[in-house]
């Protein structure tokens, strides 16, 4: 069965989406936009069949799924509504503003019996399920130290992540991919503290936290004004160490450079996108269990609520484990 999607939005980001939802074998069937004229000339540009309104698009009765890339204030009360006109629904991260957020939606997916899955692409590429492999295998021994650090410098006043209303800030925009990865890596931190570069609007421009555990720790960097792209993990552990270039990107232009003890091994520059919208679709299907579960989502956001709460009180905060 061909899976129809909708996209919500003509944001830059769901640009990515069309041509890695064609490859994974589904149909962009239609785009909702604020503004129809300007979803109507996406659909053109695109070659999609159907545009129209956010509300056009939930009433479609002919869509499986939908794309929420919108603003961060925007994915829970969309992405909501998706699940209740009966369409699994991809969310973009952060998947909502706050782990309260984060369990009214994964309650709603279930009470639909829908899927909803927080699109972090980045961990369907070969480089990370190769890291993620290695490092569970035991080949550096026990993770004594994690690092990572996601940034690149937004230089449009405009943007709406420079706005605290819709959720904005480099935390959520990238600092939540190396908090992602070392829950993938370790499980969940302990305790968590952070500092960060404030806009007189109370905007992180740059954010540094440590996440604790039992017998490691891990840090995080990430900023909006770094002098450009810059994408790190580094993993030590009791008998090696493992360095991962172009961690976070979901479509890289070239192959992935993995050194593991010294070893230099180049990984395939595979779409995170299109590997991504595979795995959902089999998992709407019922070929697979969904890898990801909006739960997985609730304990991201636990994180990233905890770091920014670090920030804004200057104390270190613990995370307990039955929350």
């Amino acid at each position: 069965m061909t899976w129809r999607w909708g996209i919500f939005g003509a944001a830059r980001i769901a640009r990515a989406l069309v041509p890695a939802i064609r490859a994974a074998g589904g149909q962009v069937h239609m785009i909702g936009a604020r503004d129809p004229h300007r979803a109507r000339a996406f659909a053109d540009e695109h070659g999609i069949p159907l545009a129209g309104t956010y509300d056009d698009l939930l009433q479609e009765p002919t869509l499986d799924a939908v794309y929420v890339p919108l603003p961060n204030d925007a994915h829970l009360p969309w992405a909501t509504r998706a699940l209740q006109a009966g369409k699994h629904a991809l969310v973009e991260k952060p998947l909502t503003l706050d782990a309260h957020q984060a369990r009214q939606l994964a309650d709603t997916a279930q009470s639909t019996d829908r899927l909803c899955l927080e699109a972090f692409a980045y961990r369907f590429t070969p480089h990370i399920e190769e890291t993620l492999r290695l490092v569970h295998a035991g080949e550096l021994g026990d993770v004594r130290a994690v690092h990572g650090a996601f940034g690149f410098p937004l230089d449009r006043p405009d943007d709406f992540r420079w706005d605290p209303t819709k959720g904005g800030g480099a935390l959520y925009d990238v600092g939540c991919y190396p908090v992602n990865v070392t829950r993938l890596l370790l499980g969940e931190p302990s305790s968590v503290t952070a500092q960060a570069r404030l806009t007189e609007r109370g905007v992180d421009v740059g954010l540094s936290g440590v996440l604790t555990y039992p017998d490691a720790l891990a840090t995080i960097s990430c900023g909006f004004d770094w002098a450009g792209p810059t994408q790190a993990l580094h993993v030590t552990g009791t008998h090696g160490t493992l360095t991962l270039t172009d961690a976070y990107d979901s479509n890289p232009g070239r192959p992935v450079t993995l050194t593991v003890n010294g070893e230099v091994r180049n990984l395939p520059a595979e779409n995170g996108y299109t590997r991504m919208v595979q795995h959902f679709q089999a998992a709407g299907r019922g070929e697979t269990p969904l890898r990801y579960t909006p739960q997985d989502a609730v304990a991201q956001a636990r994180v990233l609520d905890a770091l920014l709460h670090s920030v804004r009180t200057s104390t270190p905060v613990r995370l307990s484990p039955d929350a």
